[in-house]
């Protein structure tokens, strides 16, 4: 009965649009202070669009997805090409940081946007 009641919490989660990964507590502070610390405000906002897309923008895209996070950490720690919107490319920039957690973190905290 009780795992009824789980997997029932469980799809109203995604029903919700919110990952079993998002549930999670997201610390706020410590990924907006990577976030600073890496200038990735240089070319995102959390609700406008500047040379890269919205934080919300970007959460819209993954939320939901079961490999929404895993996306987000892949895409800030690979440096892979990302097409701009005047359609010219450019390698993404890589997060000065190899703690797993704080990159989860990170990828949390946009996905909470």
């Amino acid at each position: 009965m009780k795992l009824t009641k789980l997997a029932a919490s469980l799809a109203i989660a995604a029903l919700a649009g919110f990952s079993t990964q998002t549930i999670a507590a997201v610390d706020a502070d410590a990924a907006a202070a990577l976030f600073k610390k890496n200038d990735c405000s240089k070319c995102h906002s959390v609700d406008k669009t500047k040379k890269g897309p919205s934080l919300k923008k970007i959460a819209a895209k993954y939320k939901g997805k079961a490999d929404g996070q895993a996306s987000i950490v892949k895409n800030i720690t690979n440096g892979a090409k990302v097409k701009l919107d005047d359609g010219s490319e450019e390698e993404h920039k890589i997060i000065d940081t190899k703690d797993q957690a704080a990159l989860k973190n990170l990828a949390d905290w946009v996905l909470a946007q």
